[in-house]
């Protein structure tokens, strides 16, 4: 089974805002330390979140189609692997209080 090749753009300016890229697809993934920062979700993008090193992440795609959908997880847990938290749990909600809306 192959496997993707992600990379990852980081923004100097803030260690919080990176964005994974799969070289292979389309698929591009937003992160979001939420604990820092305020996110508000996209309705047309898929988002799922995690909390690592004490922290709430936020990931949300960037114009994903149906076909890169399926890898988002994959996407994720890579990024898992590359912060030294191979066992983040990724969460289907936005765990904080009153902030899940039905879609």
């Amino acid at each position: 089974m192959e496997h993707n090749v992600y990379l990852l753009a980081t923004d100097p300016k803030n260690p919080c805002r990176d964005v994974i890229h799969s070289r292979d697809t389309g698929l591009k993934v937003n992160v979001f330390c939420v604990d820092d920062e305020k996110f508000s979700a996209n309705p047309n993008e898929i988002q799922l979140y995690a909390y690592a090193n004490n922290k709430l992440y936020a990931f949300e795609t960037i114009n994903v189609t149906p076909d890169d959908a399926l890898d988002v997880i994959d996407a994720i847990q890579w990024y898992a692997e590359y912060i030294d938290f191979p066992d983040m749990e990724i969460l289907p909600e936005d765990p904080r209080m009153g902030q899940n809306v039905a879609m």
